[in-house]
């Protein structure tokens, strides 16, 4: 269970709390060699509806330095739209039709990331 004040919490770890309060989710680390990434699944599917990585700012040409990300599932014509928006890409290490990568740098706000958290969840729930 994620525990800080809102003031101390970064991004990445108040859209976890949201996860958590909204669906009854923790983060999974699935790799050994990887281990600050993470995926939040269905728990009847087991689908995955995000994923959370710290990358290198370079991929996404952002400076030196990392970054949190998360990566949600999306409607093809959402993705388009949004990517014209700061802080929004194709998918990072997805399928970059159906998956748009966030950045959480506070470029977007956290009630638009749970939005599009919720789209991404309700967008996997199919069984």
């Amino acid at each position: 269970m994620l525990s800080c004040s809102d003031s101390m919490c970064s991004l990445r770890d108040k859209v976890l709390r949201y996860a958590e309060d909204s669906y009854g989710c923790e983060p999974e680390y699935l790799w050994e060699s990887d281990p600050d990434s993470g995926v939040l699944r269905h728990q009847a599917n087991r689908k995955w509806f995000a994923v959370f990585m710290n990358i290198s700012k370079s991929v996404f040409e952002l400076g030196e330095g990392r970054i949190d990300i998360v990566d949600v599932k999306a409607k093809p014509e959402d993705i388009d739209r949004l990517i014209l928006k700061n802080g929004f890409y194709r998918g990072y290490h997805m399928n970059k039709r159906h998956w748009l990568t966030i950045v959480l740098d506070g470029t977007v706000s956290l009630e638009e990331i749970a939005a599009l958290l919720d789209r991404s969840y309700d967008l996997t729930l199919k069984l």
